[in-house]
């Protein structure tokens, strides 16, 4: 018989165990390891040369995490049943495989008005299929149907493994040590009350710490100018690139991406019919890069000035401030375009891009982190923090991207 307790050797985990026969051969499923030729941290690369780690790894780390944290919980007195153990990690390991090529870029270009999460979910009920009905408590675990609410928790919240796993690992492959987390004292500290997941008070400094971690990274990394600008070169690259086949122009593309390309799709295509996800299912990062490449030299001066630019890493130029910027600065770009190129107004929008950032790293009105005190009282870490940092992450900061080709 062939093994399957396998033991994976992780570079930020250390080794993580495969538990069972039944969580192995969901990893070998064609939708999960999809994941492993789609990169986690998306174009962050052209800042960071060393993000280069994919979806796959972190699915794994969170899987494992998800392990540590059921062992903790459970040995803290409360009762996790082995079926609800496993569907727990099914759901963390498979929470991110609804995810398209370099992350969210797909989402708002070829395919509208349908999110990750909802591919995800669509994803997960077709492995059910798969496997006659294994994975019917993860799905309920994952939609939050469940009565042990913290399970969901553990999978989707302000402090789930699915975060504790990513922000340990994109700080590694980044280099960006400011937001190295204590993962496994987190996991740790953890514990119920009410049956919700809470923080022991000795774990206080550590979420402190995880919460101003992933601001930073946030601001340096996730929402870096330089990733900003590619990722708005790439999805005006696929904008122009959906444009030009509506108009009936031969494209070079992998039987995927000629699908989303040559078709407008939505979520209704989704609800409707199997056959968008089946091609959806098929489209990775390398049908992206391989398209791109060859779009380089098509006669559409648009879309191969932008192809070029993008493979050989001449971004869009990025200017950051905290209000609008005045619509003379659009219209500047938009004539020397026009006269450069000579292209129309419509084409010469594809050389620049705005963007309007938020975040607010800790919002207790979405979900709260509560720390749980010795005499048995609660508090969001909010209220129970010393730290005037805190109460600054509560506060929604909003950031205005002006990007453009510089000629």
């Amino acid at each position: 018989m062939k093994n399957k307790r396998k033991i994976i050797n992780d570079p930020v985990l250390g080794f993580i165990n495969i538990p069972n026969d039944f969580l192995y051969d969901l990893i070998q499923h064609p939708y999960v390891q999809r994941l492993n030729r789609i990169k986690q941290l998306g174009l962050s690369s052209f800042v960071y040369p060393g993000a280069q780690y994919t979806r796959f790894q972190h699915s794994l780390g969170a899987m494992y995490l998800m392990g540590e944290a059921i062992a903790q919980l459970r040995q803290q007195g409360h009762e996790i049943t082995p079926q609800e153990a496993e569907a727990v990690r099914v759901s963390i390991l498979l929470h991110d495989i609804g995810h398209g090529p370099f992350s969210h870029s797909l989402e708002h270009s070829l395919v509208t008005g349908v999110s990750h999460e909802e591919l995800s979910l669509l994803m997960m009920r077709k492995i059910n299929e798969d496997f006659d009905g294994r994975i019917d408590l993860a799905l309920d675990i994952f939609q939050n149907r469940y009565h042990k609410k913290f399970l969901h928790q553990l999978v989707s919240s302000q402090l789930d493994m699915d975060r504790i796993d990513y922000l340990s690992r994109d700080s590694f492959y980044t280099g960006v040590s400011e937001g190295t987390i204590g993962a496994a004292r987190i996991i740790k500290m953890l514990n119920l009350h009410n049956e919700e997941l809470v923080v022991d008070i000795k774990g206080i400094y550590s979420i402190e710490k995880f919460l101003v971690a992933r601001r930073l990274m946030y601001w340096q990394v996730y929402l870096h100018k330089t990733s900003v600008a590619a990722e708005k070169m790439l999805m005006n690259i696929l904008k122009r690139a959906k444009q030009l086949a509506a108009q009936g122009a031969e494209l070079f593309c992998s039987p995927a991406l000629h699908y989303f390309l040559y078709r407008h799709v939505d979520k209704s295509h989704f609800m409707s019919s199997s056959e968008p996800l089946e091609h959806f299912a098929l489209l990775d990062d390398s049908d992206i890069v391989c398209a791109i490449k060859v779009w380089s030299s098509h006669p559409d001066i648009v879309l191969s000035t932008l192809c070029r630019a993008f493979t050989n890493r001449k971004l869009f130029k990025v200017e950051v401030q905290d209000k609008a910027f005045p619509i003379q600065k659009q219209e500047a770009c938009l004539k020397q375009y026009m006269e450069h190129f000579g292209i129309d107004r419509s084409e010469a929008g594809y050389f620049i891009g705005e963007e309007i950032v938020s975040t607010d790293t800790y919002n207790p009105k979405d979900d709260r982190i509560n720390i749980l005190y010795k005499d048995g009282s609660i508090k969001d870490i909010a209220d129970a923090s010393d730290m005037l940092n805190i109460s600054v992450l509560t506060k929604k900061v909003e950031k205005h991207y002006f990007c453009y080709y510089k000629l």
